[in-house]
């Protein structure tokens, strides 16, 4: 290191620089520039296109979701207001709830006045009813009436005629608010006696009011199709004679609106049971229906209880199988053979509880209800094998069958017959033999 004169060291002097190295030429200045903004625009083009792809997703998606709901629309309402579904289904739930009906009161009947009359005043429901209907005025007539036998058993004849009213479709819309009334005023007289049926029973009267359950195979049906409304007939004219109450669309809609309610009904019965029974020990393991089935309440067949509970496999199997099929019906309405085979598991379990059990009145209501889930075109089919087995053993009637001593005498003439053209025959051959001798011989003459 160098010194100054003063004895300071010096300082190095700074290196000239190039000013040619720190300036940029222009052309590698426009070359940078042009790749900044190349990148620029690649990145931009980038994030345009990316948005422009992730719109058109977006676009697409919800046309897809307009499309499907688009559909879904158009399909409900064709469903709902083009045509009356189930129209058969509906009929058949109509005779059958008319049968369960007359059925229970006509085999109540010697007993009527014990379990709903004056012979059941001991448990107080003639003063204090359990009931909340028979305090409504409207549901309140057999209540009123209970303790007079006559009127009691006038009321009780009536609302038997009724129920068979109810079953022909006659009159039906007028026949129906009635029945109702005094049905729930009959059933709910006496709260003792009731169960769960009675209730799947007036739920089912309740959604009829807004359906059309005898458009087939009742007798208003057979009336509608020969009777042709004036307009100068008086409206309430026209309804007797069995016109609809409104048009087209709006009975449609309330019709299939009835039976969209009362499916969904059935359903929340099936599902809510099945879990029920699967939140109980006896139902997880597997023995639930030996204990009913053992009382003298259940049992009324103890040959047939014993039948089905002497193995415990089977009582296992019929134990798990309800809860099973009550839990998967609503699915398998979907499909058309899981369907047949859900109401062919869920009648037969009914029919096991009606003859098991001793419920038939429960059992005939559920089947009754069940029967919607059939399509028409099977009850057509139904009904015209019905219809034909009916015409053949008819027209089979009417035609004289021959009694033995007749079919016998028959034979022994057909076998002398018989004997007599072979014995004309036998003689017809030489005849017929010496024909070409006599022709030979006028030839030879």
């Amino acid at each position: 290191m160098t010194t100054s004169k003063t004895g300071q060291p010096n300082k190095p002097a700074p290196k000239k620089q190039n000013p040619a190295t720190n300036q940029k030429t222009p052309a590698k200045a426009k070359v940078e520039s042009e790749s900044a903004n190349g990148f620029g625009v690649l990145l931009a083009n980038f994030f345009r296109g990316f948005g422009l792809f992730i719109a058109s997703l977006w676009h697409q998606f919800f046309g897809v979701i307009g499309k499907v709901l688009k559909q879904g629309y158009d399909f409900v309402e064709s469903w709902l207001l083009d045509g009356k579904k189930s129209l058969y289904g509906l009929a058949m739930t109509r005779i059958v709830l008319g049968i369960t009906g007359f059925g229970l009161l006509f085999f109540n009947f010697n007993t009527r006045l014990y379990s709903f009359g004056a012979g059941a005043a001991w448990n107080l429901e003639a003063m204090v009813p359990k009931s909340d209907f028979p305090k409504i005025w409207i549901f309140s007539l057999f209540h009123d009436v209970m303790l007079n036998d006559s009127v009691y058993t006038l009321f009780y004849l009536l609302l038997m005629v009724l129920a068979v009213l109810f079953a022909l479709g006659w009159r039906f819309k007028f026949i129906l608010p009635v029945y109702f009334i005094l049905w729930v005023s009959f059933i709910e007289a006496n709260d003792m006696l009731g169960d769960q049926g009675d209730n799947m029973y007036r739920i089912a009267l309740i959604f009829l009011f807004f359906a059309d359950p005898a458009a087939r195979i009742s007798l208003d049906w057979r009336r509608r199709r020969k009777y042709q409304a004036k307009p100068e007939t008086a409206w309430i004219v026209r309804k007797w004679k069995g016109e609809p109450l409104f048009d087209s669309q709006v009975s449609s809609l309330f019709h299939n609106l009835a039976l969209v309610i009362l499916t969904a009904q059935v359903c929340f019965v099936y599902v809510s049971g099945a879990l029920y029974k699967a939140g109980g020990k006896p139902w997880q393991n597997g023995w639930a229906i030996y204990s009913p089935l053992m009382t003298d309440r259940f049992g009324t067949w103890p040959a047939l209880s014993d039948l089905f509970t002497f193995w415990g496999p089977i009582v296992v199997m019929i134990s798990w199988g309800s809860i099973i099929i009550q839990m998967c019906f609503p699915l398998m309405l979907l499909t058309r053979p899981t369907r047949i085979v859900a109401l062919l598991a869920i009648m037969s379990f009914h029919v096991g509880i009606a003859v098991l059990m001793g419920l038939p009145w429960f059992s005939l209501t559920m089947i009754a209800i069940d029967f919607i889930f059939i399509r028409d075109r099977t009850w057509k089919s139904i009904g015209n094998r019905i219809g034909d087995s009916f015409r053949r053993s008819m027209l089979r009637a009417r035609t004289k069958e021959p009694d033995e001593d007749d079919s016998e005498a028959n034979a022994e003439s057909e076998v002398t017959q018989e004997a007599g053209r072979e014995t004309e025959v036998g003689t017809e051959k030489p005849a017929t033999e010496e024909k070409p001798k006599v022709a030979v011989r006028d030839a030879v003459s």
